[in-house]
């Protein structure tokens, strides 16, 4: 499925723009968040505001399902800001005026999952309060994500990689042994939710979840506490 759309400025021009950039801004929301402290030498306080997410789309929900297909093949063209935004937001945006209720069901509302992006700017975790990327770092690092991936190329070509991880401890902490079920089905519910926008927005996307855990947690400098769960290869599909 294709719907006419303009052509688009790549995330690197936008990104360049350094009004976008503020330092600790943000709304507060009572869901858990990995803090600075926790994600070690690669937190940062400098965080990219991104663009409100759009609430009405192009195409029904009917046409996406029937579209979505695995993409593993991806043009050089890079992702906007309003793509991050839009992706981001269909796996964990926070969806009700009073700053709670994810896209996605949690279980207790426990929200245990973290969301980072590795593209060519770097490494950036999203933050739903306030919606907004942190920077963690400036290098790009997707060959190397790749390589944990057991070597999958689209891991690598890919103009940005969703690698969708979680806190147990936050949901084990009221369902105790069900916790880890619970876990991995929210961590489908995101993982479906950003596959369907991803066609929505004329993109393809591909899950991931072969790789090496503790390869991937090495390479994004990753908190103890969180276990990479998925990537998702994000970007705009070419014939293979």
């Amino acid at each position: 499925m294709r719907h006419a759309s303009s052509t688009r400025p790549g995330m690197l021009a936008i990104v360049a723009a350094l009004t976008l950039i503020c330092s600790g801004c943000g709304s507060s929301d009572d869901a858990p968040s990995a803090t600075a402290a926790d994600r070690g030498p690669l937190a940062s306080t400098i965080t990219i505001a991104l663009p409100a997410p759009r609430m009405a789309g192009l195409v029904s929900l009917e046409e996406v399902l029937a579209a979505r297909r695995s993409t593993r093949v991806f043009s050089a063209e890079l992702l906007t800001l309003d793509d991050l935004s839009q992706l981001l937001w269909s796996a964990q945006g926070i969806t009700e005026p009073n700053g709670s209720g994810r896209a996605a069901p949690s279980a207790g509302g426990t929200y245990p999952l973290e969301l980072y992006v590795v593209s060519p700017m770097g490494v950036h975790h999203y933050l739903p309060a306030g919606h907004s990327l942190e920077v963690l770092g400036e290098e790009d690092l997707r060959s190397a994500l790749s390589q944990a991936a057991l070597g999958q190329q689209y891991v690598a070509d890919a103009p940005a990689v969703v690698v969708i991880t979680a806190v147990f401890a936050r949901t084990e902490e009221r369902y105790e042994e069900r916790a880890e079920r619970y876990v991995h089905l929210e961590a489908g519910h995101a993982a479906q939710n950003i596959l369907l926008q991803a066609v929505a927005l004329d993109l393809g996307a591909v899950p991931v979840g072969a790789f090496r855990d503790e390869d991937v947690r090495a390479l994004l400098n990753l908190p103890a506490d969180h276990v990479p769960l998925y990537l998702i290869p994000v970007g705009h599909p070419t014939e293979e």
